[in-house]
């Protein structure tokens, strides 16, 4: 496993590796080696603000199960409650509130696990 998972996951890197690969072993190769070993691994950001510019794009598709990753992502990477919560915050000016409220619900049930 990479570094840039680890970091990523933390404590979760070893199931949420598993999952993808039970999920669909060609489509975990591509999340894998694309998203995470390549661009996540790019220089020029750091992991804290690519983890809060995911959350902002995944309220914007709607993936609530890869918006609680990347809600812990960021929280492994030094973003806090309140930075995740603004991100979300200043994320209804572009997506909508509606998107905003589906993504504070499930950012609440993260915090609430903490």
């Amino acid at each position: 496993m990479s570094e840039i998972r680890k970091k990523i996951w933390g404590e979760k890197a070893e199931a949420t590796e598993k999952a993808l690969h039970e999920l669909d072993e060609d489509l975990a190769q591509l999340i894998i080696n694309v998203a995470y070993d390549d661009v996540f691994a790019r220089p020029g950001l750091d992991l804290k603000t690519r983890e809060l510019l995911a959350i902002a794009h995944f309220v914007h598709i709607g993936g609530q199960a890869e918006l609680k990753t990347h809600i812990y992502g960021a929280l492994n990477n030094g973003a806090t409650l309140t930075e995740i919560k603004e991100t979300l915050l200043h994320s209804a000016m572009f997506i909508g509130f509606p998107k905003v409220v589906t993504a504070m619900k499930t950012f609440k049930e993260v915090a609430i696990k903490l």
